[in-house]
Parts: structure tokens; sequence; C-alpha cells
């Protein structure tokens, strides 16, 4: 994407909350991804939770996705993880926004699993101020299921994302319910957190 096109998915960012970018890595990259994440073995994935920290729980009726965490230093991981950095540096110039970091996991959910309809973030409790999810799946179809549905105040649906390869979705964290719908067929995507850096005298963050 050139500068131009950079500058108006900013922009759509800032008047509508969210937007949706197909083709955001070039394709060999995108299909790289793809073959890691459908190559890692059983130990690699863990069973995803609710919550942070202290609050953090299994609970398989509002989730049944498994998730990896992506780390720097695995090299796979780190060509992505440097992409979204950059992403990062790209938005604080553009929209002033203070972000500080930025988090994120593969997430792979297996014929039958769903993630039923939450907020990522409450103001005022959460320093995740926009949620990304990248999607690595090539050739999905409708029939495949697992769409992300954005939901508007009023609980109107604002989009249903069909999770197709190379497409990245962005949207404040506070603000948006969301659901994935029930996957029919294997499917892995990417999701993450621009956050601001929420460290006080008695707790570091991101923690140690």
């Amino acid at each position: 994407m050139d500068d131009e096109q950079w500058l108006a998915q900013f922009d759509a960012l800032a008047d509508f909350g969210y937007v949706i970018i197909e083709n955001f890595l070039p394709n060999h990259e995108a299909a790289a991804l793809y073959n890691y994440a459908a190559n890692l073995s059983e130990p690699d994935w863990n069973i995803a939770g609710i919550g942070r920290e202290q609050q953090h729980t299994l609970n398989t009726r509002v989730r049944s996705d498994q998730i990896r965490w992506l780390h720097p230093e695995v090299p796979a991981e780190a060509i992505y993880l440097n992409t979204l950095n950059n992403l990062r540096v790209r938005l604080n110039r553009r929209l002033f926004m203070g972000l500080f970091d930025y988090e994120c996991h593969l997430a792979r959910y297996q014929p039958g699993a769903f993630y039923k309809k939450h907020l990522d973030a409450f103001k005022g409790r959460s320093n995740r101020v926009l949620t990304t999810v990248y999607y690595l799946n090539p050739e999905w179809r409708a029939e495949d299921g697992g769409e992300l549905v954005i939901y508007g105040a009023n609980d109107e649906i604002l989009e249903t994302v069909l999770p197709k390869q190379n497409t990245l979705v962005v949207f404040l964290s506070d603000t948006f319910v969301h659901e994935v719908k029930t996957a029919y067929r294997e499917r892995f995507s990417i999701t993450g957190w621009f956050r601001h850096n929420a460290s006080n005298a008695h707790r570091v963050d991101p923690p140690v």
C-alpha cells in the first residue's frame, strides 16, 4: 500500500472507529504465516481463556479456540510483530494515539469452535486501545463459517467479515462488541492489541 492508501485507512479508523484492510502483507508473507501456523504441533497450542492475570479463567461456553502468544525471539513470529510495531508508529504519527506497545497471539478455531459476543476492553479498566485481527487461511468460503461480526451501540450488525487470508481488521477495543461465529473447518488468525502504558508505582506494564 502506498502512503495515500494508508492515510485513507487511518482516516477511516478515526472517522468510524474500525477499518478493514485487504492485502495487508505481501502475498509471500501471508502464505508463510499460514504455513507456520498450520504446521505447529499440538503442544504449541493452549486453551484460550477469558480475562487477564488474576481474572483469567477458562470458559468453553464462551470461547473454544486455542492460542499461542507470539514472541520476538521466534523468527517466523518476529516478522509479523515488527510489521505491527511499524504500524503502531504510523498510527501514533497520524492519529496521536499514544500507543505504547503491541501484543498478539495466534488463534486456532477447530471445526465447531466459536467465540461468543464480547468486548475486549472496558473504559477506564484496561490499557487495550485498538484490537487487530489478521486472517491466515487461503480460499476461505462463506460456508466455512468463522465470520467476525462487529456490532454497533444498539446491537445492530455493522460488519460481517469473512476470514479471508491477508485481511486485517482494526477496531477500538472498548467500543465494539464482536463475536466469532462457529467455524466449520480449521481456521487460523492472529489477534492482537495496541496498548497504552499502564505502569505505576506498584505495577510494571507490561509485566516482566
